[in-house]
């Protein structure tokens, strides 16, 4: 199992988030893994799916949780995320 320092949040407390990846980003949402995979394994297992966070983005929580790794919850925390940034864009568009 990795160290919290060699994890991606790990990373962006050290360096800033800016420095992360959008693999190493979605891995934090993602938390933890599984006894197959990691995080960061999870998470490049997403977006090479649906061929990147844009395309994530719109999928059903069952259509994620069809990714080894993602059960119900992650897929819940996931669905959350993307659903702030919609919220986020569309505020930004109305000021």
């Amino acid at each position: 199992m990795k160290s919290s320092y060699n994890h991606p949040g790990g990373k962006l407390r050290r360096q800033g988030a800016w420095t992360c990846s959008e693999k190493e980003l979605l891995a934090i949402i993602i938390n933890s893994g599984t006894k197959n995979f990691d995080s960061v394994q999870i998470a490049e297992k997403l977006l090479d799916k649906f061929g990147g966070l844009n395309n994530m983005m719109g999928h059903t929580l069952h259509e994620l949780i069809e990714i080894e790794g993602i059960g119900i919850t992650k897929a819940t925390q996931i669905a959350a995320l993307f659903e702030l940034t919609k919220r986020i864009l569309r505020n930004l568009e109305n000021e």
